[in-house]
């Protein structure tokens, strides 16, 4: 349990004595930290229930509360908030329990869920751009932080690799008659936009191309030979940009591994009547009661008798729930996808694939935009592919070495170890930082600073206490009892430090990194704040030096914590 879920049984406890819900006792961080710590909004709220001025029950929850010894002062604002402060001694000992928690305050959940976050989304014949950044970025963040609370968590990046973009490259390699044990992954790169554009404007080519895909999904060994090669060749030029980002996956499925289901389920939805024809396309419609526009129907075979992947997006959801047993999927995918998950939701509960126990949610997000405001691209106009941003951070991130004069009597292999960090780290936290709805600018120099609200920021305050701990080691210094808090800035750091299990809930409960992202950033500066004004080193009180010794060591490990559930790795120096 954390300090601010005690401080809401307590408040929970003076509400029920009121005859009042006790959940009103919510007690949050409060949002006048000069006037107080802790504040309670809910007499607000119990105002409207007992037909009573909030203020009035606000102060017989005030005067309950100070009778306990562990409220230092509590009193009321305003039409009726409740604002609390704990004694020293509090501080103290749940600064005690809380540092040599492993968790941090934060309890694992009684209730484990299999959560399958579905992120990423790279497609065959195509390396990686910045278009998948935001997908993996975030959804690999989600995934750690639903593993951190204690749900069994699967990670699957869901390849495109089996509709009409796979009937195109293989109609266009035959056509040219070119070697399939040949093509570089360069080739496909530049065979994909030429193909999807003749086929625009090319109605033979583009039934060929359909005709393609239905050989391709059908089992023919021509076509599934050149198709083998060009998953191969993506597959690896995208786990080595995985790599880079320290992203990892425990499973590599895409729509192709759900090939085997897709005629059964047709018939089956055929079967059930749930899927009906309609201008020689199979449909199923997903518009429901109530809805405020129309829906356009799920298409699950063309006219030209090819899968979509739509298709197999439905048969996915059903594999999911049967094969891997999955409580909630989270689709974390670019906003523009959202009818077409809708439909693929809307599909599988009428269709009986998820039943109503199995939650499905997208996920999505906003676009990472060049200065200019537009969608990031290279100078000639064209998709920046992911390998050349990760490069260019990691160049960024050498010159901000270079100008800060970190790490540079440091043993090359050691030092360029350190830039792919500090240019990963600038390039995680600079998206996560914003909530994910919305679109941010990329900029290369402000994410890569050494200040400001950035990645390589925290990371350097993070490597700044780990250096402090080395040199107490060396120093023979011992950590001991954490003791009441001698200065503002000492408790304002415990405080911060309390704070970690509610923002790690409320980043899952609201999909939404950016408030760890914050908070990670908020307690660097803590750090820094107290380090300036409590020297541990020289410290000549020595209950004092090994409670702050005590209080480094917390600190540490939750700044690394939060790091790690954003996917940014620290350091042992810089």
């Amino acid at each position: 349990m954390s300090l601010q879920s005690h401080l809401s049984e307590l408040a929970g406890k003076a509400f029920a004595g009121l005859g009042l819900p006790p959940e009103l006792g919510e007690v949050l961080p409060s949002q006048r930290p000069e006037l107080a710590q802790f504040q309670c909004n809910g007499a607000m709220a119990a105002g409207k229930h007992a037909g009573r001025p909030p203020r009035d029950i606000a102060e017989e929850i005030a005067r309950t509360l100070l009778e306990s010894d562990e409220i230092a002062k509590c009193g009321v604002a305003g039409p009726g908030f409740v604002n609390i402060d704990v004694t020293d001694e509090v501080i103290a000992d749940w600064a005690n329990t809380t540092a040599s928690d492993r968790r941090h305050g934060h309890s694992a959940v009684d209730d484990v869920r299999t959560v399958l976050v579905d992120y990423a989304g790279p497609n065959v014949a195509k390396a990686m751009h910045v278009g998948h950044l935001r997908a993996t970025i975030i959804g690999d963040s989600l995934a750690r932080l639903f593993r951190f609370a204690g749900h069994r968590v699967i990670r699957d990046p869901h390849f495109g690799d089996w509709g009409f973009q796979m009937g195109l490259m293989i109609a266009t390699i035959q056509e040219r008659g070119l070697d399939p044990a040949e093509i570089t992954l360069e080739d496909l790169q530049t065979l994909y936009p030429e193909a999807s554009a003749r086929a625009e404007g090319d109605k033979a080519f583009a039934d060929l191309a359909r005709t393609t895909t239905v050989a391709l999904q059908q089992g023919d060994e021509k076509a599934l030979s050149v198709w083998q090669k060009m998953k191969a060749i993506s597959e690896q030029s995208q786990r080595d940009d995985f790599a880079a980002l320290g992203v990892e996956f425990d499973l590599w499925y895409g729509e192709s591994d759900v090939a085997d289901r897709l005629n059964s389920l047709v018939a089956q939805l055929r079967t059930s009547q749930v899927a009906e024809m309609s201008d020689g396309a199979l449909i199923i419609r997903v518009d429901e009661p109530g809805d405020n526009r129309d829906w356009p129907p799920l298409i699950l075979l063309s006219s030209a008798g090819g899968f979509l992947y739509s298709t197999t997006d439905l048969a996915t959801v059903q594999m999911r729930v049967d094969e891997l047993g999955v409580d909630l999927m989270l689709y974390v995918v670019d906003r523009r996808q959202q009818d077409h998950l809708n439909q693929v939701f809307r599909a599988a509960r009428k269709a009986g694939i998820a039943p109503e126990s199995v939650s499905m949610e997208h996920i999505d997000f906003g676009t990472m935009n060049g200065p200019d405001g537009k969608p990031f691209k290279t100078r000639e106009g064209g998709v920046v592919r992911l390998a050349d941003v990760i490069d260019m951070i990691e160049t960024a991130a050498r010159e901000r070495l270079d100008e800060a004069h970190i790490a540079e009597d440091y043993p090359p292999e050691e030092r360029e170890r350190i830039a792919a960090m500090v240019g990963v780290a600038a390039l995680k936290f600079g998206d996560l930082i914003n909530n994910r709805s919305s679109d941010y600018v990329f900029d290369l120099e402000r994410f890569s600073s050494f200040e400001g609200k950035t990645g390589p920021y925290v990371q350097y305050a993070t490597v700044r206490v780990k250096s402090i701990l080395r040199r107490v080691r060396d120093q023979g210094m011992e950590p001991g009892t954490v003791t009441p808090p001698s200065r503002d800035v000492e408790r304002d750091l415990m405080l911060a430090l309390f704070r970690f299990p509610e923002v790690v809930d409320r980043s899952i409960d609201l999909r939404a990194p950016n408030h760890l992202a914050e908070y990670g950033h908020n307690l660097a500066a803590q750090w820094n704040r107290f380090y300036d004004q409590c020297h541990i080193l020289t410290e000549r009180d020595q209950e004092r030096q090994s409670s702050w010794i005590s209080l480094a060591r917390w600190t540490e490990s939750t700044l690394e914590t939060v790091l790690q559930l954003l996917g940014i790795e620290v350091p042992d120096r810089m």
